[in-house]
């Protein structure tokens, strides 16, 4: 058992929960909990802990075993944490992203574009409803939040080992190729033209979602083939990022159900 915060097998997981640059160099991250760590996909699997007391349970057992976890001190647990309540079991996973290019050129393509979305808690929400509405993928450009920050991976509740996602440089020239391909393109705007309910998105279709303050860049939403806006009552301008996304990502999905 590990007992010592001075561990560098510690040290090297507080280093990961901490810094993008050492989830970007060793090309992995950590996930937290007994859901996200029972929901991993086993070849992805670099190394798992479990506290004490957490690996002392008999219902835990089983699970323990099953990753071959190494058990650590419960203070050692709440250092290499990066929640106030750590819940005694987290892992080191493998990376897996794929190229741009890929993400579209799928077989009736829904894809999700994002641009300078800030806030984990976001990013991880767009995920994990990304999913629920069958979005076939989602693009980042390069500016975003880390996609495995851990407030990121703690929101997507798993979404993050299922939903194909990458991350793009120039979006201008990502929209110029997948509109060449025939995909229609959709910026979700404060001006856009009509509203997003007056659109066909039942044949291939993608969204374009802003940075939560400033919105889409006017380099971006110039290329795109449309602007659609999410009527708003009262005195607001518009949506939270992830609420924004989750409308159109769901009308979407209630069209191609018809």
């Amino acid at each position: 058992m590990i007992t010592s915060v001075s561990n560098e097998k510690v040290k090297q997981m507080i280093r990961l929960q901490k810094k993008a640059s050492a989830r970007k160099e060793q090309n992995c991250f950590l996930v937290e909990g007994r859901k996200m760590v029972e929901e991993l996909p086993g070849d992805r699997l670099i190394q798992a802990y479990a506290s004490q007391s957490f690996a002392a349970k008999p219902e835990n057992e089983a699970l323990c075993r099953l990753l071959n976890a190494e058990t650590v001190a419960d203070h050692v647990m709440e250092a290499m944490s990066d929640t106030r309540t750590p819940q005694g079991i987290l892992a080191a996973v493998r990376r897996a992203e794929r190229g741009a290019d890929a993400i579209w050129q799928t077989p009736s393509p829904l894809i999700l574009i994002l641009e300078r979305i800030q806030d984990p808690g976001n990013l991880g929400t767009i995920l994990r409803t990304a999913e629920g509405a069958g979005i076939t993928g989602v693009i980042l450009s390069a500016d975003s939040a880390d996609i495995y920050n851990p407030k990121v991976i703690r929101s997507t509740m798993g979404s993050i080992y299922r939903m194909p996602f990458a991350c793009a440089d120039d979006l201008p020239a990502l929209v110029g190729r997948i509109r060449a391909a025939g995909i229609r393109t959709y910026a979700a705007h404060l001006e856009g033209k009509n509203r997003y309910d007056q659109e066909d998105y039942r044949g291939p279709s993608a969204f374009l979602i802003g940075n939560e303050g400033a919105g889409l860049s006017e380099a971006l939403s110039s290329v795109c083939d449309c602007r659609i806006r999410i009527p708003m009552a009262g005195q607001v301008e518009s949506l939270n990022a992830a609420v924004a996304a989750a409308v159109l990502m769901y009308e979407a999905a209630r069209q191609r159900r018809m």
